[in-house]
């Protein structure tokens, strides 16, 4: 089964091993992206996105684990 390039709010809390209000709090707060309306009132957010920000190589000036 190949891998979504987008998901749900919902299935992108679920990448992250969030819940879903716990996900929209920190995107709301601006420490995750907003979603990418991709039609009207329909907000997808690209898997590719989530992976780099759980692996650290959206931060600037990168990370140290």
């Amino acid at each position: 089964i190949p891998a979504p390039i987008l998901a749900s709010e919902t299935s992108a809390a679920r990448l992250l091993d969030m819940k879903p209000g716990e996900f929209r709090l920190l995107v709301e707060a601006g420490h995750l992206p907003k979603g990418r309306e991709i039609a009207p009132g329909v907000l997808r957010w690209v898997t590719d996105d989530l992976r780099r920000i759980a692996s650290g190589e959206a931060i600037e000036g990168g990370i140290e684990w």
